[in-house]
């Protein structure tokens, strides 16, 4: 296993602090050019702003990998390296059946 010099650490970190300074910031940005406007909502901070993302990323992704929709579609990516071509060129037909010419 390699080790990491302690200059490529620091600089993964600054870019990290860099990029969450940046959303913060193109999210307070974008909040209070547009909320205030359409919706009559107050302007936010940027540490508020910081918050929504993280709120954001709380309810719609949650911190546990791809969430159900990336699971589903590994699962689905397994069962489909799984068939036979037989299998795969009845599931095709049976989706095409359904919902009309696809791109399976």
């Amino acid at each position: 296993m390699r080790r990491f010099k302690a200059g490529k650490i620091a600089g993964i970190i600054l870019l990290a602090v860099a990029g969450v300074f940046a959303f913060g910031t193109i999210v307070m940005l974008l909040w209070n050019a547009l909320m205030p406007e359409i919706f009559h909502l107050p302007q936010v901070s940027f540490w508020q702003a910081l918050g929504l993302l993280l709120l954001t990323k709380i309810l719609f992704s949650g911190f546990r990998g791809p969430g159900p929709k990336g699971r589903m579609r590994d699962k689905m990516r397994q069962r489909w390296m799984e068939m036979t071509p037989e299998e795969r060129e009845k599931f095709k037909e049976d989706w095409q059946g359904r919902w009309g010419r696809g791109r399976c």
